[in-house]
């Protein structure tokens, strides 16, 4: 269904996200927004993220420098800008103004990777209950958007998320780790994690129908800790070297790590 908005309401867009819909437009100038529900499903396993030798050499050596939700906003505006294997976008005003206002709540995040102080890609996604929909990946120097992965897939480990949603499948995602799945498989793992300690079931329904019976999932939801990384890298600096260290984003090397550990 189209419908035109100047914005979507955040519980609106967050309800929907919910029952495994997601809101995209036909084109950057196109006032519309239409909502999508796949046939097929693409998510990335965290226990499955391929680290190949080749990224986790680039992981280490620091090239880049990572950040989280310090440029929310232009992260949005380089995913939307066009490219050569991407000519139009499916972000227009709405989209944008909607998911700023996803992330002044706290339900969205962005992780943005510098090159010589220039934003030279990263992804941004939206956060609900232990599960992560990741919106859009961007890469404008080489292995930029597989080191913005990389990351956000250590930081949902570390945090606690269960699901690592991404959409549509793409030889780049499926190469990192990706796999695809039916789009009422996929509404049992949404469901079954936002159910894990959270709200009774609503009513239901075709959604509840293609998930096995299992009705949509009513908030509260129990949440992923986004700065989980944060603290654990901050806590292994200071026992390392006898001092606290300033939280950030943490070393390419915990990274790798990580999800060595988990793979």
């Amino acid at each position: 269904m189209t419908r035109h908005f100047e914005s979507i309401d955040p519980a609106l867009l967050l309800s929907a996200y919910a029952q495994g819909l997601f809101p995209m437009a036909d084109g950057a100038d196109d006032p519309s927004v239409h909502w999508v529900e796949p046939r097929l499903r693409a998510i990335l396993p965290l226990d499955g993220f391929h680290l190949s030798r080749s990224l986790k050499k680039v992981l280490v050596s620091d090239r880049f420098r990572v950040t989280t939700d310090t440029a929310f906003r232009e992260m949005m505006a380089l995913c939307a800008e066009p490219a050569g294997d991407r000519p139009t976008t499916w972000i227009n005003p709405v989209i944008k103004t909607s998911y700023e206002q996803l992330f002044q709540l706290g339900h969205a995040h962005s992780v943005e990777v510098w090159l010589d102080g220039t934003l030279a890609g990263g992804l941004y996604g939206v956060s609900l209950g232990r599960a992560f929909f990741g919106e859009s990946m961007v890469s404008r120097a080489r292995d930029a958007s597989k080191v913005a992965l990389a990351h956000l897939v250590a930081r949902l480990i570390a945090g606690g998320w269960r699901l690592l949603d991404c959409q549509f499948i793409t030889p780049h995602l499926e190469s990192l780790g990706a796999i695809e799945i039916p789009q009422s498989d996929y509404l049992r793992r949404l469901y079954s994690v936002l159910s894990d300690g959270g709200g009774a079931a609503l009513g239901a329904g075709a959604a509840a129908a293609g998930a096995g019976g299992a009705g949509v999932p009513s908030p509260p939801f129990v949440a992923g800790d986004w700065g989980a990384l944060d603290a654990l890298a901050a806590a292994g600096a200071a026992a390392a070297l006898g001092a606290e260290r300033t939280t950030g984003s943490p070393p390419g090397y915990v990274i790798a790590q990580l999800l060595t550990k988990t793979s």
